[in-house]
């Protein structure tokens, strides 16, 4: 299959219906397409925060709204799966052998109070058991940090590092939070502490947004070549290694074996950083650096917009914000423009591979997408094609 078309809002805190979301996405996507939405034969919609209890919409009939949205009466499947939904939707739109699939998310996650928000995305983790002895996302995930400082001597210079060249890049992207508004690396390292060692700037934040990808089977610039998708365990530490996602690893390899590639023949990628921890083992468990060598990616500037190896050139969920189901759409979204030599100032120009020089646009990218802490991750791998 290949892309057609990408469009993506900007990611706010802006209070319009999680469909106006969708709809704005979708209109871009048409535009890039030069598509009318007539022309979509199917449409895979990912939408959690639309059923929250605490919504003013609580619309859970969200694919009748799109076919009257749309004025369409083409299938309309939905799949929720938290935040790995923009990915698992898309995997899901390439399988469904229609000629032109529109796979989009809009998202008003912020709307209520704190409280209600992060309890009803903490529904995405196990509620009776971890829960109740205080295991929260940042918890798990400073947890999983700790065993993996422990073992392969990471630090949290390390992360800081991630947490600002992820805030760098946002600054030169007009659609993500920080846009403009650099952070320095003082300030990071000085931010309050969430969860010992994990401090605020350590951690993405959530935000409201949209964004949408046409796919087809009639040949573009952009075609898909790997696709993965694995699932693993709720219970975090029921799992046999807690300093590792292994549903990153499985979908990694479905993807790679797929494209007939390696990981040293990605020039650009967009990871899912929930937390600056996770982007650094997320190098690993891709096989972009050995096993408990992933900060040698950062120390040596490898990940950088002028590295070898470009990760979250749009910012990441760290800057540019985590709109929940929206981030897997959106990662395609920025990777399928840094493809097309579309991003302006945070363009990367990656070392060729062979020869060590400079290309004018990179060639192949990898976007990875995860639901929760590491239970559901899909990986998909792009090539420019002309």
């Amino acid at each position: 299959m290949y892309i057609k078309g990408v469009g993506m809002t900007k990611f706010d805190y802006s209070q319009k219906p999680w469909w106006k979301f969708a709809y704005e996405a979708t209109m871009e996507a048409l535009e890039d397409a030069n598509m009318k939405i007539s022309q979509i034969d199917a449409i895979v919609l990912s939408a959690m925060s639309v059923a929250q209890v605490s919504s003013q919409e609580r619309q859970t009939h969200k694919i009748s709204l799109l076919s009257d949205l749309f004025k369409t009466h083409v299938p309309i499947i939905e799949t929720p799966s938290v935040c790995s939904g923009g990915g698992v939707a898309f995997w899901t739109g390439l399988r469904l052998g229609f000629n032109n699939v529109l796979v989009v998310s809009g998202e008003r996650v912020v709307e209520n109070v704190s409280e209600i928000t992060v309890d009803y995305i903490l529904s995405a983790a196990e509620r009776t058991l971890e829960q109740t002895e205080g295991m929260l996302f940042p918890t798990q995930n400073a947890l999983v940090w700790q065993q993996y400082m422990k073992k392969y001597g990471g630090t949290m210079d390390d992360l800081s590092q991630i947490s600002f060249k992820n805030h760098q890049n946002a600054s030169l992207n007009p659609k993500a939070y920080y846009y403009k508004r650099p952070v320095s690396l003082e300030k990071i390292k000085s931010s309050p502490i969430v969860s010992s060692p994990l401090r605020l700037f350590d951690c993405s934040f959530s935000v409201n947004g949209g964004a949408a990808v046409i796919i087809s089977k009639e040949k573009t610039d952009i075609k898909v070549i790997g696709s993965g998708f694995a699932t693993d365990y709720l219970l975090t530490f029921a799992r046999e290694d807690s300093t590792h996602f292994l549903a990153t690893k499985i979908a990694a390899e479905k993807a790679f074996s797929e494209a007939k590639l390696k990981p040293r023949d990605i020039n650009v990628a967009e990871l899912h950083d929930a937390f600056t921890s996770v982007e650094l083992f997320s190098y690993e468990d891709l096989g972009f650096a050995p096993l408990g060598k992933g900060a040698t990616l950062i120390r040596e500037g490898k990940v950088y917009l002028d590295g070898e190896l470009p990760i979250n050139p749009s910012g990441g969920l760290k800057a540019k914000g985590h709109p929940i189901s929206a981030t897997g759409l959106a990662q395609i979204y920025e990777i399928v423009n840094q493809l097309r030599g579309r991003c302006g100032q945070r363009q990367v120009h990656p070392h060729h591979q062979k020869f060590g020089v400079r290309v004018k646009n990179p060639q192949i990218g990898l976007c990875h997408n995860i639901g929760g802490t590491g239970g559901s991750v899909t990986v998909h791998i792009f090539r420019k094609m002309t």
